[in-house]
């Protein structure tokens, strides 16, 4: 950051006729850290595509030798969702590769990556959204399933037992979003703000 202060200081100082060789000194230094980041955000899909490859492939082998049926069908559903997420971290490989071989206007490619990059994020966190209490209630149901629907229900009549279980549904909802959270900001979100600085460095620049 104060190698690029230094340069914006110097371009001001200088004459006309240096004006457009300091601008384009600028701009390669910001394409530089441009792909940095770009590099940072593809190993951040690549591990996790290979981390939901993974757990999607051991879901789907533990739901065929599952012994209950009611589980082997929550399991092979989660490795679904697992195939699904997989498309999706593919097209968002594919965004940042497009931005790899742009060429042009830097601004301009910059805005096109950012915008592209903040719809899939927003894509993801309305996903987890949705899918966390949809796969909790799922797997209520198949645990109903198993223990039988009577004896399932007849738990919640219980006082003792439906307070214990608001407080633990509670507590692990609030924590399993916060985790979330974090952990999209730790892989996306902090890369994501230094392209949204770049832009405005940028447009500081004209």
């Amino acid at each position: 950051m104060e190698e690029l202060d230094d340069l914006k200081s110097i371009w001001k100082q200088q004459p006309p006729d240096l004006e457009a060789k300091n601008s384009e000194e600028i701009s390669r230094m910001l394409q530089g850290r441009s792909t940095s980041i770009v590099s940072k955000l593809k190993r951040s899909v690549w591990f996790e595509l290979a981390f939901t490859i993974v757990c999607g492939i051991g879901l789907a082998a533990y739901g065929i030798y599952a012994q209950s049926g009611q589980l082997a069908w929550m399991v092979l559903t989660l490795s679904i969702i697992f195939a699904l997420y997989i498309l999706y971290y593919v097209k968002k490989l594919k965004l940042l590769s497009r931005y790899d071989l742009s060429r042009g206007n830097l601004k301009t490619n910059l805005e096109n990556l950012v915008e592209g990059l903040q719809a899939y994020l927003s894509f993801y966190k309305r996903s987890y959204t949705i899918l966390y209490p949809v796969f909790f209630f799922i797997g209520l149901f198949f645990g109903a399933l198993d223990a039988g629907f009577d004896n399932f229900l007849h738990r919640f009549t219980q006082t003792g037992f439906l307070i214990w279980f608001v407080l633990v549904t509670t507590v692990f909802m609030v924590g399993v979003y916060k985790i979330t959270g974090w952990y999209l900001k730790k892989l996306y979100g902090n890369h994501l703000e230094k392209l949204n600085e770049l832009l405005r460095e940028l447009s500081a620049l004209g």
